[in-house]
């Protein structure tokens, strides 16, 4: 007996939008899915009762280099924003975005719609994001602002020494501000650190799964600066690039911002490893700033530049570490990929959903399935993942 598919519901105007934006022709695009024209003419009318199979939707998904869950949108996007560029400029001048970039911005920009397509459905309005700075104000009261915001003071943040947990407890606090925290795994390091997208209902910022837990806590909060400031953009977080004028004196704020909001004067300098030294101090263990780092949650090279910046080293010293733990990190790295060349990597997909589109966002999709609002395949689209995986979200959720 074969087994019946279940048929994704998907508005038909969404594949032929996504066919033609794409640039494909339907007898083409049907020949790439293996399909008679007659069957993909069909997906696309919205008059016809045929539709894809969610198995035959990620095919089009992947030919068309459309997240899965544009596909489930209820009409075509007329456009997203555009994002603005401040990361440093290349040798030659021009700065691109890489597809992988490209796709990871759509695919961000798509989520929000669709949590506010949920929230509609819910007849509720999320809450509005209300922080907001001018490049004029000084970063130390910003920073100060934020931490009261969050409600998070140093007893607190000092307990997050696992830098994992200090990840997840700092994202959580931020979306609590109204703000959606994804995570993106497509994009290289040395790309981008992150991007923000300003809206004053349902704001969201995206890091760089692929950094390590203390960068992309700082990018987090370099990020919510650029929120602060009203900006749409993506950033890399690196200041030893050129870069226009302007957009190196909002990267130099918003990363101002973000180390203050981490590490606070008073608090830091009250550290006994820093107040026993006074101004005097000029160079550092590697053990002093290590256990520094862990306690802040930070890289060791945030800690040394707010050293730099309050003038408890030099300048030679910071450009010194900072190379050092370069290498490091590369050295790192490499033993990492040699230990793991040739081995598969087993993928926990309810866990790795959670992690990339956040709590609030899955809890949202969860939440409104278990009211009926959606089906089981809507889950599985707005997701990007099979059906099976389902129920081990909402275990990750807490539901069961």
């Amino acid at each position: 007996m074969t087994k019946k598919r279940i048929k994704a519901t998907v508005n038909p105007a969404l594949l032929t939008w996504a066919r033609e934006s794409a640039g494909f022709d339907l007898a083409t695009a049907a020949g790439k899915l293996d399909v008679d024209d007659e069957k993909l003419l069909a997906w696309e009318n919205v008059d016809s009762e045929e539709a894809p199979s969610i198995p035959q939707l990620r095919k089009l998904a992947e030919l068309y280099k459309r997240p899965l869950a544009v596909l489930y949108l209820p009409e075509p996007p007329v456009s997203f924003l555009p994002m603005h560029d401040f990361r440093r400029l290349p040798d030659l001048g021009l700065r691109r975005f890489s597809p992988e970039l490209t796709l990871e911005i759509r695919f961000a920009q798509q989520r929000r719609a669709l949590a506010l397509e949920l929230f509609e459905d819910a007849d509720e309005k999320p809450a509005s994001f209300t922080l907001e700075t001018t490049i004029a104000a000084n970063p130390e009261t910003v920073a100060a602002t934020i931490r009261d915001a969050l409600g998070v003071d140093h007893a607190l943040q000092s307990h997050w020494r696992d830098p994992r947990v200090a990840f997840l407890a700092w994202r959580s606090k931020i979306e609590e501000l109204g703000v959606l925290v994804f995570q993106a795994s497509k994009i290289e390091s040395d790309e981008a650190s992150g991007f923000a997208y300003w809206s004053d209902v349902l704001p969201f910022m995206v890091v760089n799964r692929k950094d390590a837990y203390a960068r992309r806590i700082f990018s987090m909060f370099h990020e919510l600066a650029h929120l602060m400031l009203r900006q749409t953009g993506v950033s890399d977080l690196d200041m030893d690039g050129p870069r226009p004028p302007a957009d190196e004196k909002i990267e130099i704020f918003c990363n101002q911002v973000a180390a203050a909001t981490l590490m606070p004067r008073e608090t830091f300098l009250s550290e006994p490893l820093i107040a026993a030294h006074g101004a005097g101090r000029r160079e550092w263990d590697d053990a002093d700033v290590q256990s520094l780092s862990l306690t802040y949650g930070v890289s060791r090279e945030a800690i040394v530049r707010r050293m730099l910046t309050l003038n408890r080293t030099t300048e030679a010293f910071y450009t010194r570490k900072r190379a050092q733990y370069a290498i490091e990190f590369q050295q790192q790295r490499q033993r990492d990929r040699e230990k793991n060349a040739g081995k598969p990597i087993p993928r926990n997909m309810p866990r790795e959903t959670v992690a990339d589109y956040g709590k609030p966002f899955v809890r949202r999709v969860i939440e409104n399935y278990h009211l009926d609002r959606i089906s089981l395949s809507d889950v599985s689209g707005y997701l990007g993942v099979k059906v099976r995986h389902v129920s081990g979200i909402e275990q990750q959720l807490g539901y069961v």
